[in-house]
Order: structure tokens, then sequence, then C-alpha cells
């Protein structure tokens, strides 16, 4: 049974399956058929399924005959009407074939038309598109347009701004075009010819301004006399409201503020031309005479090309160049003062361009690269000064100098820059300065001590006479009631001396105006350089008249009055000094004139001159002297030569009343000391080898000549003997041989009431000697000496006898 009962469960399950097979075969698509089928023959039941197909077929045919027989006389209808449709369509279908047929013939024009309608609106957007393309290509065209107008006119930064947005704008919306990409090849190129035409302009700039420097600095240099000026007048005037402004407040050089982030200009002017005629109301700026904007283009370029640093290296380099040219002077800059006015303007002219570079450009220049470049320039120029200075003889170039040198500071001071050391030379150059005006008066008083007549200065009216006093201090209450005509004591030398003592004073003066000096210093320059020209120059030039070969003591009478009146106006020209410096003399380390030693020392130096010249006059006169040393003949008066001699020294003498008491004394006690020795000389002269007793009487009778002149008192204020007693030697040394005393000389020799105190021992032996040769000379015989021989032989015994004892005299004093 259980078999039984499997059986029919797996012909149940068999059955469903070919069911179920049997429906996907009718509802699945033919294409995907094969998969079922597939599975029917992988089963065992093919033959079952088979006649299932068979059945399920034979029941689908009974379906359609029941259908095809249920609608077979609808179909018959159908067909029927079908052909009658046939024909009305045959009709139908030759109308429309006719109608096509007209319309074809009808629509040919019109197709034409459409086809032509057709190519216009092809060509229609075609030129839409060609105008699109070239809209966007005029813009780029233009742009190439507008550089090549703006190389061609030299607007370089404005080609090289068009030169960016052709690149970075326009280029890129037209870049696949050929021409677009000739223009991208291009624009290197561009970029280069900009920066070198660019360039060559900043070359053309600098070298324009090398060339003009120095009107560049006059113009500068003119502006700060003109405010140095105005500050003058301004410090004069009396100060109301408001205080006065800086220097740099009051004006400026360049007062044009240029933008550092675009050109100045489009056109490279250079330096402009300047009349050369002067207008004292109004000096043209330096920005009327520079066009700086090469600089400013050149400089926007290369910052826009990357290239800055570049540019700022090469404008600095070429202006180190031009700084070192500008700072080497010239050979002969020394010669006259406009080759120093060149040398400074240029010099300024150089700073005052880097200054305004400085403040119109952002790092092209910084302060520290100015301060290097001045530092250079201050250390050249005060070397240059220093050597080309050194040559200079004349005070007044010297004064023009230090003018130039101080406006030259004051200029540059008005920038920025440090002067002090300028400054610092102008004091090295004063102590120059006074060399040369030592130098110049030098000369001028030499012409005025030897165009001097050395006589006192008569004035016949009292305009005269004021006229003297005017220019000397001199106060003498007894000249002034004497009637006219008279006579100052002094020569002309006196007050043109004392003005030009004065005049150098003022000169001194000038060179410390405007160095910033305080009143205690200028006094102190002044008194100092006075000084040395009083003990120096002046003092040289007393002592080369002095030292005259061919000056007479009238000359050197006058030149002692002369001193002894300008030692007194020393203290004059103390007030003078204090008067323009407004220093006290009474104020601590103020320095003293020492006018007074020197006249002093000069009139020293004319007292011993005037006591050589009466020395020398007296041996010209003693060179006349004509003595006959054997004559044995008495004399009955003086020898002419010393009778002259005692008159010029009268003479002489009378001229020395307006000498102090004391020179003239002492000039007399000289004189007549001289004459005593030089006849005492004279009389123990070693060619005079022998003497008689006649030519010691003519010789004492001029001794006698001189004692009585000596007694007459040809100066006053000595007392009774003094004067004589510079013939005392003489005198005892005659009397000693005249008197033949010779026991009393040697009785009291040594003692000091001796009468015969002055006669030294081996002058009388000499004076013994000269005698006894002539004694013993044998060829002078004749009757008298004949008659008196034995006489003769006694005094030679006692000759020698005397003689004798004089040697033992003088051994026992050396001894």
């Amino acid at each position: 049974m259980e078999r039984v009962k499997m059986a029919e469960a797996e012909s149940l399950e068999t059955a469903a399956e070919h069911e179920r097979i049997l429906r996907e075969i009718e509802s699945t698509d033919t294409a995907c058929i094969g998969p079922t089928l597939r599975s029917v023959y992988d089963g065992e039941e093919h033959g079952r399924f088979m006649e299932k197909l068979e059945t399920r077929i034979r029941n689908h045919d009974r379906e359609i005959e029941k259908m095809c027989n249920f609608h077979y006389q609808g179909f018959v209808d159908s067909i029927t009407e079908l052909l009658k449709v046939r024909g009305e369509a045959q009709k139908l279908k030759n109308q429309v074939t006719d109608t096509n047929r007209k319309l074809q013939h009808e629509g040919k024009e019109l197709v034409i038309a459409m086809e032509e309608l057709k190519q216009c609106r092809l060509q229609q957007r075609n030129i839409s598109a060609t105008v699109d393309k070239l809209m966007l290509c005029l813009p780029v065209l233009e742009m190439y347009s507008k550089l090549r107008d703006q190389m061609k006119t030299k607007r370089h930064y404005p080609a090289l701004k068009t030169l960016e947005h052709l690149e970075h704008t326009y280029l890129p919306q037209v870049s696949h075009y050929r021409f677009c990409k000739v223009m991208v090849d291009n624009i290197p190129k561009l970029r280069e010819e900009i920066k070198d035409v660019s360039m060559s302009d900043l070359k053309d700039f600098l070298e324009s301004i090398r060339k003009h420097s120095d009107k560049i600095g006059e113009t500068a240099m003119k502006q700060a006399q003109q405010q140095r000026n105005l500050d003058n007048i301004i410090l004069q005037q009396p100060r109301i409201g408001s205080k006065r402004k800086s220097k740099k407040e009051a004006y400026t050089i360049f007062d044009t503020e240029i933008e550092s982030t675009s050109p100045k200009s489009e056109q490279d002017s250079g330096i402009l031309d300047v009349e050369d005629e002067e207008d004292d109301e109004e000096v043209p700026g330096a920005q009327d005479l520079v066009d700086f904007s090469p600089v400013y283009r050149c400089l926007h370029i290369y910052s826009v090309l990357g290239a800055r640093e570049t540019f700022e290296n090469y404008y600095r380099k070429q202006r180190r160049k031009q700084a070192r040219l500008v700072l080497q002077p010239p050979s002969n800059m020394h010669e006259t003062l406009d080759g120093y006015r060149k040398y400074f303007n240029q010099i300024v002219g150089f700073f005052v361009v880097e200054d305004h570079i400085l403040h119109t450009t952002q790092g092209l220049v910084n302060r520290a690269y100015i301060d290097e470049l001045w530092e250079m320039a201050l250390s050249k120029t005060i070397a240059a000064l220093r050597t080309h200075s050194s040559y200079c003889s004349d005070p007044n170039l010297v004064l023009d100098l230090k003018n130039l040198i101080v406006l030259f500071a004051d200029t540059l001071q008005v920038y920025g820059f440090p002067v002090n050391q300028l400054f610092d030379m102008l004091l090295e150059i004063r102590d120059q300065y006074s060399e040369t005006l030592l130098k110049k008066w030098s000369g001028i008083f030499r012409n005025i001590l030897d165009s001097d007549n050395y006589s006192p200065i008569p004035v016949t009216s009292e305009e005269m006479y004021k006229k003297v006093i005017g220019q000397f201090p001199f106060q003498d209450t007894e000249l002034e009631k004497q009637p006219f005509p008279k006579k100052f004591p002094f020569s002309e030398f006196v007050p043109k001396v004392y003005n030009q003592i004065k005049e150098f004073i003022y000169a001194c003066l000038k060179f410390s105006e405007d160095l910033h000096l305080s009143s205690t210093e200028v006094d102190d320059m002044i008194r100092k350089s006075t000084n040395l020209l009083l003990t120096r120059t002046l003092s040289n030039s007393l002592q080369n008249v002095i030292k005259r070969k061919n000056i007479g003591l009238t000359e050197l009478v006058q030149i002692i009055i002369n001193t002894t009146h300008l030692e007194k106006s020393c203290k004059y020209l103390e007030e003078f000094i204090t008067n323009i410096t407004n220093v006290l003399p009474e104020t601590v380390h103020t320095t003293k004139l020492y006018g007074t030693t020197t006249f002093k020392d000069a009139r020293h130096a004319a007292e011993e001159e005037i006591y050589t010249n009466l020395n020398q006059k007296i041996d010209q006169f003693l060179q006349l002297a004509d003595y006959d040393w054997m004559t044995g003949d008495l004399g009955s008066k003086a020898s002419d030569y010393l009778v002259d001699l005692i008159a010029f020294l009268r003479s002489t003498f009378a001229v020395f009343t307006h000498l102090p008491g004391k020179v003239a004394q002492t000039a007399c006690m000289s004189a007549c000391k001289h004459l005593a020795t030089s006849l005492m000389q004279l009389l123990l002269e070693a060619e005079v080898r022998q003497l008689t007793l006649g030519a010691l009487q003519q010789f004492n009778l001029d001794v006698r000549e001189c004692e009585q002149f000596a007694r007459s008192g040809p100066v006053p204020g000595f007392q009774e003997d003094t004067l004589q007693l510079a013939f005392i030697d003489l005198r005892q040394l005659l009397d000693l041989f005249i008197q033949w005393d010779w026991s009393t000389y040697l009785a009291d020799y040594g003692q000091p009431t001796c009468k015969y105190l002055r006669v030294n021992p081996v002058t009388a032996l000499t004076l013994l000697e000269k005698i006894s040769r002539e004694m013993k000379d044998t060829s002078r015989k004749n009757n008298m000496f004949a008659q008196f021989r034995k006489n003769e032989r006694d005094k030679q015994k006692l000759i020698d006898t005397v003689a004798k004892q004089l040697r033992g005299l003088i051994s026992s004093h050396h001894s």
C-alpha cells in the first residue's frame, strides 16, 4: 500500500510540474523558452509530458476552431468591405500622386529660396561668430597698437602697464590664435627693450646731472644765502609775536612732493636751460632745474619687472662713481675763488639731488647710504681744502674762502648733513688766515717805515691838529696851548701803524663771523693774533729798520720817541678790542696784549743801535787820526780830527733833547767811554813800536779836549765830574808819563788812595817800552841829544829800572 501511495504522490507531483511548465511555455517569450524545455528533457517523465502537451494543443485547436466558426461571417463581410475600400484607396492614391506632383512642381522655387535662405543663415551665423571673435581680438590688437605708440613716444612706464594688461587680461582670452602666440613670444623682448630704453634714459639723466651739478648747487647756495640774509634782517628787527621759524621750515629747495608710486612726467626733459641773468628777487628752485622723471620711471619699471634691487645697486654704484669725480678738486682750484665756488657747487648739487631722491622715493637710497657718501665727501673735501688753502697767500682770498665754506656748510646743514668738521677745519684755516694777514701787514709796516721821514709831524691849523688826534690817541696840554704852526713829537708812522693795527683787528674779526663762536673765543682769537702782529711782525719790521746800515742817529732818536708813544697807546688798543668783542679785560683767561713789551724791546734795540752808531761814527773820526809818534815838537792845540769829532758829538747830543733823559745820558756816557777806550787802544797799538814824549804831549792835548767836552755837560743830568770819569784811565796814565812820577806810582801801588790807581802795570810797561825803544834808537842822533848824551843814558837806566819794577809788580800780581 505504501508503495502504491508513494507512486500516486509522485504521479501527482509530476503532473503539477508538467502543468507549471506548460503555463510557463504559454506565457514566456519564444526566445526564452529554451531553459524551460531543457528542464523537461532533464526529467524522467518526457513521454508523459509530451502526452500532456499534445492534449493541450488539441484543446487549443478546438478553441480556435470554435472562435473561427463564431466569427466567419464577420470576416467575410470585412473582406467585402475591404475590396470596396481598395478602389477608393486607388483613387485616393492617384489624387495624392497628382497633388504631390503639382506640389513638387510648385515647391521647387520655394526649395531654391529655402536653400538660399539656408546659405544666408549660415553666412549670418558665421559672420556673427566672426564678429564675436573679432570683438575678442580687437582689444588685444588695440592694446598692442597702444603699446607700440607708447614705445615710440618713450612713455615706457605706461607701456609696461599696457604690456601687463595685455599679457594677463586680453591675451588669455584669444590664446589659441597664432598672432597671439607671436605676441606672447614678443612680450619678454618688449620687456627687455623697455628695461634697456629706460636704463638708457637713466644714464642720460645721470650724465646730465653730473654736468649740471654745479648749477644745481649754485641755486641751492643762493637760496641759502638769501635765507641767511633774511634771518639777519629778522634778527635786526624787534621780535614781535611768534618765534622765527627754523631754516628747514622757512624754505626748502624742493617744495614739490612726488608720489613714489608713479612717475612725475611722461617726457624725459632732463636738465632744463636756465638763463644766466640773475634775479635778486627770486632764485629758481632746483625743482625748476631738474626733471627727475627718468629716475622715477626707471625705478617703477624695474620694480614692476621684479628687478628693483638690480636698479638700486646700479644707481648707487653710478652715483658713488660720480661722487668720487665731483670730490676730485681741480689742480688750480687754489688760484681763484671761482675754483672753490665751482667745487662747492658741484658737491652741494650732488647731495641736493640725493636728498631729493631720498625723500621722493621709497628705498632707492636710504639714510645709511647718504651718510656713507657724506662721510666720504666730508673727509675728501676737508683734505682737499687743507691742501689747496695752504697755497693761498692772499688774506682776502682766504677770507672769501672762509665765507664760501660757511655758506657751503649752512646749505648742507639745511638738508640735515652734519657739518661740525667743516667748522673745525675753519679754525685751522683761521690760523693760516692769521699767518697770511701777518705777511700782508709785514709788507704794510715795511712800506710805512720805509716811507716815513722820521720827523715830527708839523700842523699849521686846528683842522690838521684834530685830524692827527682823530687818528691817534694823544693828549698833551702844553702842545694844545702852543700856537700854530706846531709839531707833534712823533712822526707820521705812529698814527699809521696804530690805524693799521686796528685794521688788522677788524680783519681778524671778519674771519670770526658766522663761525658760531662765543664772544670769549672771538676775543681770545683776536688778542692772540694781535699779539703775534705786535711781537713778531711789527717787532721784526722795527728791528729791520733799526738794523739798517744807512740809518742815522736822527732816525733812531725818532724811532725811540715813536715807540714810546705807541707803547702808551696799547691801553687804547685793549679798549678797542673790548668794545668790538664785549669781553671785559678782567674776564678770567682773557689774553693780554704784549704791545708794551714789543715797543720796549724796539726802543731798547734803537737805543743800542744809537750807542753802536755813535761808536761807529767815533771810529770813523778816529780813522782820520794821523799821529806822528816820533815827533819831538810840542803841539799847542788838539788834533783837527778830534775837534771835528767833539763838534759832531755836541751837535748829536743836542738832538737828544726829546729823548728820555736816561737814554741821552747813557748814549753820552757810552760815547765817551768808547772814545776813551779807542784812544787808549790807539796809544797802545802794537804797530806803534816807538813813541816820543813830544807825541805823548800832543796826545795829552787831545785828551784834554775830550775832558773839556765832558765838563761842558753835553747832556743834562750828569753829576759834576761823572762824565769825566770816562777818561780817568787815560788821564792818570798820561799824567804818570808826562810828570814822570814813577816813584809815587811804585810806592803807592795797590793802595786805595793811590794817585795813579787806574793805571795798570801792564799798560804802563807797554807804553814805557815804546818810549825806551825810541831812546835806544841810534838812528836818531841829533846835536841836542849828542850834547845831553849823559842825561839820556841816566834816563835810560831809570827806564830800565822802572820797567824791571813794573815786571816785578806784574809777576807778583799774577802769582
